[in-house]
């Protein structure tokens, strides 16, 4: 998608502190962050958003969490706790239309927020 910022990103015509790459999955450091660790995880290969999943397609979801679980052990957050949140349209809180999961922790979460 030509207008897409995490497109963009993945290939390298935005800069970004990216912390993970694989062959699938890219993670960064999300510019406006909500916790101490907040990362984005986004799939190499665009999807708007997490309803676009489908049976060919269904694979990445669980790719993005196996990173998001990997790099919480990595950042010495996986034993105080982390959370891994997906947002889905504008309702559900997301801005940017290309599929990404959030790895927020370092502090702890409380729900509701506040």
């Amino acid at each position: 998608m030509p207008d897409c910022i995490f497109c963009k990103i993945i290939a390298g015509q935005i800069p970004a502190k990216i912390v993970y790459e694989d062959p699938v999955v890219l993670a960064f450091h999300d510019l406006q962050p909500q916790a101490p660790v907040h990362l984005l995880i986004v799939p190499k290969q665009h999807l708007d958003r997490v309803s676009d999943l489908d049976e060919t397609t269904a694979l990445l979801a669980g790719q993005l969490v196996a990173t998001g679980n990997r790099l919480a052990r990595e950042l010495g957050i996986a034993q105080s706790g982390y959370r891994l949140v997906i947002n889905c349209n504008s309702d559900g809180g997301q801005s940017v239309y290309h599929l990404h999961l959030h790895l927020l922790g370092g502090r702890p979460m409380h729900w509701p927020p506040g």
